[in-house]
């Protein structure tokens, strides 16, 4: 029998407009979107890639809780930050939660669709 297909919201208007969800569960996989650095109840963004960076990490956290799953669970990042001298100041935040963890991570330097977002995460968990 095919896994249920479980779809999670962080409350963000992006999702509804865009079709999409923040996550996704199917069976033992849970599909973080790309996340930035609003919080999604106030709808304001921090000023320093730093701050954005703490936002996103606690949206995932919460939305991987409600999926079922955990940090600990988490086994691809991508990051996009849009100007390269931010890898050195989210490595340490970084480091902090996905230090013991190791997932395969991968950064590129892009533009995202709005001038205030200045970093952006999308990750892969799996339980199995």
């Amino acid at each position: 029998m095919p896994s249920q297909r479980k779809l999670i919201s962080s409350g963000s208007p992006f999702e509804t407009t865009a079709g999409y969800s923040r996550a996704l569960v199917q069976g033992d996989w849970c599909f973080v979107s790309g996340t930035t650095g609003y919080d999604y109840k106030t709808m304001t963004m921090p000023d320093t890639v730093e701050d954005q960076t703490r936002n996103i990490l606690k949206t995932i956290a919460l939305v991987l809780t409600e999926a079922g799953f955990s940090l600990r669970d988490v086994v691809r990042n991508h990051y996009y930050v849009t100007d390269a001298t931010f890898a050195a100041r989210v490595f340490p935040i970084l480091g902090e939660i996905f230090g013991d963890i190791r997932p395969a991570a991968t950064m590129v330097v892009c533009e995202l669709i709005r001038p205030e977002m200045l970093i952006e995460i999308e990750v892969t968990a799996f339980r199995g």
